[in-house]
């Protein structure tokens, strides 16, 4: 039993979090683009190449983004079955709060230096706690019977 059985739901409010952040980033990204005429708006209106490809900073903000919507949606559907059937404990949220801090370091170097040798290895942690959490819980609901 999770101790406070609504415990999961701040990481996965971080991950909400994280990924507004994202998309005021990818937004902002784009305005600035079109502002300094790397492309046009032309570009957006049909999201087709018109000739000159999204610059790379938006083109990395926009592929984060979709990433966000991929691999997390088995982390909330993780989190929320531990939820429901009040299994997992507190090594749950120890590992949600894991899985948030490797997303958050994977967006920052992605978004920031693109380091690939950091971002597969924050990318590649996140999948690992991903992975732990859904062995917790299904251990845990196995026990229970």
């Amino acid at each position: 039993m999770i101790a406070d059985r609504y415990s999961l739901v701040y990481p996965m409010f971080a991950m909400v979090l994280l990924t507004v952040v994202v998309l005021v980033m990818l937004f902002r990204r784009r305005v600035q683009a079109v502002k300094e005429r790397l492309i046009t708006t032309a570009y957006y209106r049909i999201y087709q190449d018109q000739g000159v490809p999204e610059p790379e900073s938006a083109a990395k903000a926009a592929r984060h983004f979709s990433n966000l919507f991929e691999a997390p949606t088995l982390f909330y559907v993780a989190c929320l079955a531990s939820m429901i059937t009040q299994r997992g404990g507190m090594t749950l949220v120890i590992l949600a709060w894991c899985y948030v801090a490797a997303r958050i370091a994977h967006a920052a170097i992605h978004l920031g230096p693109n380091k690939l040798r950091w971002r597969i290895r924050a990318y590649f942690a996140s999948w690992l706690v991903l992975m732990t959490m859904w062995v917790v819980l299904v251990s845990a609901v196995a026990r229970a019977g």
